[in-house]
């Protein structure tokens, strides 16, 4: 009974996919505004329609789980993907991890705020936006960073949880936190915030976005055609327009 409840309020939101789409890729919501290029390339090309379902990965594999619809799905980190493999939802000769990022201290773009080294954090003293550090990947990351340099214990009082990265910078945008930890490629496309101070991948955490074809997909064969298409280079040379960073594993 849960799995068609499930599957009835999706179809209600996502709506009807033989009408829309020949593709339903579920996807990090940090990728949103690259795969909809992706998929708006790939329609000239093909003449297939995607539809996306976007998300935080945490709430994108619950979904799956508890039986959306679906034809790929491309997390904003291993541990996700972890989980459908464990409960055999996906394919495993398709799982490849692709892209890469990297964490960014965001402010209003009015902001005279100033930061020099990450310790610089402590002298903001209003609220610090941030993507949910126990579920959501983007908060996930943050969290571990801000360990590693000893401050998630100095500021946690002050931290923002939001259901993804992209309503972290929405919350920043608004001016309803005085900064915001989100992926740089994020903060690259908005014009409300800027970055104050970026982490360099070899100081941040190790941030993998991995892809694969669900098991359960109602067409296997369009499924696999577009997922192709995502790890093709037209679609790296979208990625890298965005300021995604190509995974170790692909160099």
């Amino acid at each position: 009974m849960k799995r068609l409840l499930i599957s009835f309020v999706f179809f209600c939101i996502i709506g009807p996919r033989t009408i829309f789409a020949d593709v339903l890729v579920h996807a990090a919501a940090s990728l949103t505004d690259a795969l909809q290029e992706i998929a708006v390339l790939y329609k000239k090309d093909n003449n297939e329609n995607v539809q996306f379902n976007f998300g935080a990965s945490s709430m994108l594999a619950r979904q799956i789980q508890e039986g959306a619809p679906g034809d790929i799905f491309v997390s904003a980190d291993e541990l996700k993907m972890d989980d459908l493999q464990k409960k055999g939802l996906i394919l495993t000769e398709t799982r490849k991890s692709i892209l890469s990022n990297t964490l960014a201290i965001i402010v209003p773009e009015d902001s005279k705020t100033v930061l020099n080294t990450i310790q610089d954090l402590l002298k903001i003293k209003g609220n610090i936006a941030i993507a949910e550090p126990q579920s959501v990947p983007a908060g996930i990351y943050a969290k571990e960073y801000l360990k590693k340099v000893g401050l998630w214990n100095k500021i946690i009082d002050r931290l923002l949880p939001t259901e993804n990265v992209r309503a972290a910078m929405a919350i920043v945008e608004a001016g309803n936190a005085d900064a915001g930890i989100v992926y740089k490629t994020d903060a690259a496309i908005s014009k409300k915030v800027r970055t104050a101070l970026e982490i360099s991948k070899e100081e941040g955490p190790n941030i993998s976005y991995p892809i694969a074809v669900l098991k359960e997909s109602k067409d296997p064969q369009a499924a696999m055609k577009f997922y192709q298409y995502l790890i093709s280079d037209q679609a790296f040379e979208v990625y890298r327009k965005y300021g995604f960073l190509t995974a170790e594993s692909l160099k």
